[in-house]
């Protein structure tokens, strides 16, 4: 893909979204959309698109003669508040409307890292993706959400250390640790080494929702969020619960992991997050002797869904059997071998994503 083509693909959230409201009342349903018109005229700066088709508008409710809405956005983003109130001001039979804002402090762009199955090394591609973004010259934070296989501290050489929490303005907040100029906060820096994390129902929820919304990390290009593997109830929390802005899928070459790719995607597409692409991992094996790659779990696979689900294919990430002893000692690929493959594919990715999302570099997307 090219550094100067937006990676963004946007769902018909209308139709699908279970963030907007699906009344009966016919009264109700016209002005729903009526309303969801008025919003489609609130562009973003920078991505170019509307705050419907971002993802931004959730929780859409029009109550008798009033509007109710939460707005999803990033910390550069909030001109877009008094945006969205002046244009449904403009709405005869809206006497007030009332917009809830969230957004996590000092975070300027949230992005899922997701898979449709483990094994396919979701946390491997957030490990590795971060520090290139931190090689580009980023500010990072990556949050490792995965509640049943939390791996990234050791994948990023954390050690198991007691979170501290400091009083802030807004009041307390975990203080997230640092590695590799990665700011990094994880489920498993807050469980007993060796302990299964049986976390259920309600319990499992607070977690999830403190881990968004009270952790303090400072200023931030980028928060990268690795999700459990799948499409459960922890998943649709954390997609429901932060302004993510997009989502990266995480998939292998063979054909019996599409159909796990297509459930993933189209659980972000319901509830109107963008899929920004597709990470195809373990793609293929260069032969040290000839140079010529080998694949051996088959190939097409990331092509093919990609083309299906209209979503690009962000890179093939070769099969390096050093990017599991750098992952088992603490060190990314790019930071270890920069000169390597798979060092490269992921600096490509993260320059990709640097163009997307840079204001200086705004004039691209358009």
């Amino acid at each position: 893909m090219s550094n100067h083509q937006s990676p963004f693909k946007y769902s018909n959230v209308e139709g699908t979204s279970e963030s907007l409201q699906h009344p009966a009342n016919p009264l109700i349903e016209s002005r729903r959309q009526e309303a969801i018109g008025i919003l489609k005229q609130v562009t973003d700066s920078i991505l170019k698109n509307n705050i419907v088709s971002l993802g931004m508008v959730r929780n859409l409710r029009i109550v008798d003669d009033y509007i109710y809405l939460r707005l999803y956005i990033g910390a550069h983003q909030h001109y877009l508040q008094e945006q969205t109130q002046q244009a449904l001001s403009s709405l005869t039979w809206c006497k007030k409307a009332y917009i809830q804002l969230c957004t996590i402090p000092g975070v300027k762009t949230t992005i899922a890292i997701s898979s449709g199955k483990g094994g396919v090394g979701k946390s491997t591609t957030s490990v590795n993706l971060a520090a290139a973004l931190k090689l580009c010259g980023a500010r990072v934070g990556l949050l490792d959400a995965d509640v049943y296989g939390p791996n990234v501290p050791q994948m990023l050489g954390v050690r198991q250390s007691e979170v501290q929490v400091i009083d802030t303005a807004q009041g307390q907040r975990f203080l997230p640790l640092e590695a590799h100029g990665i700011k990094v906060m994880s489920v498993g820096l807050l469980a007993e080494p060796e302990h299964p994390l049986a976390w259920r129902g309600p319990v499992l929820h607070k977690i999830i929702t403190q881990f968004i919304t009270e952790v303090e990390w400072g200023e931030l290009d980028y928060l990268l969020i690795d999700l459990p593997p799948g499409t459960g109830d922890a998943q649709i929390t954390i997609i429901q619960e932060s302004p993510i802005c997009g989502a990266i899928i995480v998939t292998t070459p063979q054909q019996v992991a599409i159909s796990d790719v297509r459930r993933s995607i189209n659980m972000f597409r319901q509830v109107g997050v963008p899929v920004l692409g597709i990470i195809e991992n373990m793609s293929y094996l260069v032969c040290k002797h000839c140079g010529e790659p080998s694949h051996i779990f088959g190939s097409g696979g990331g092509e093919q869904i990609a083309a299906e689900l209209q979503a690009p294919l962000l890179g093939k990430i070769p099969i390096e059997p050093h990017i599991c002893t750098a992952g088992d000692v603490g060190q990314p690929m790019p930071i270890l071998e920069p000169g390597s493959l798979v060092a490269q594919v992921f600096m490509e990715i993260a320059k990709t994503l640097n163009t997307t999302f840079s204001s200086e570099n705004s004039t691209a997307l358009q």
